[in-house]
């Protein structure tokens, strides 16, 4: 990928229309549910989407193959302009105070992963939290990101996105013990 993306780069620069194709083609899911993870409604998340593409194609100057992969800096910018339009649409959340859990606690059987009662609970309560929180577990599990990867996109840096991953995760357990 590294190696097409070589190519494409050149091409996007001089605003060919087939490497914007092309960069939507290999792209664009992935971008697409990103968005769709942290915008609720389809038709938002597909303006967001649109808007993604175009801050790219006018910012691809900016691009720097050394910092991250051309996946990472969509997502970056897909991230960005998922919780802005999030926060110029949507009120503010109230948060659960926070405290530590017991990792025991956590490990009780009745919320194992296998549970269907369990991952009905945590789908649930996963629509309790922010979209920014949302959207960090969703691509550290989901997406398989590593933490280096999330930092980039969320402008943070990796001991931080772990610390808030730590966070949410409690915060999620605590929402489906209430249930």
């Amino acid at each position: 990928m590294k190696t097409e993306n070589n190519n494409l780069i050149p091409d996007l620069l001089q605003q060919k229309r087939t490497a914007q194709e092309r960069l939507l083609t290999l792209y664009g899911q992935m971008v697409f549910r990103l968005v769709a993870r942290i915008v609720e409604r389809r038709e938002d998340a597909e303006e967001v989407y649109q808007d993604v593409f175009i801050k790219a194609f006018r910012n691809i100057g900016t691009y720097d193959g050394n910092q991250a992969s051309l996946a990472t800096w969509l997502g970056r910018i897909a991230y960005n302009e998922a919780l802005n339009f999030v926060r110029m649409k949507r009120p503010t959340l109230v948060y659960l105070d926070d405290h530590d859990m017991d990792l025991e606690e956590m490990e009780d059987e009745a919320y194992t992963p296998d549970n269907e009662r369990t991952i009905e609970c945590m789908e649930q309560a996963l629509q309790h939290l922010p979209p920014h929180e949302q959207s960090l577990l969703t691509m550290f599990y989901f997406d398989h990101l590593s933490l280096k990867e999330i930092a980039y996109i969320t402008s943070s840096i990796p001991s931080t996105v772990a610390s808030q991953l730590s966070r949410i995760r409690n915060k999620l357990y605590r929402i489906m013990q209430k249930r």
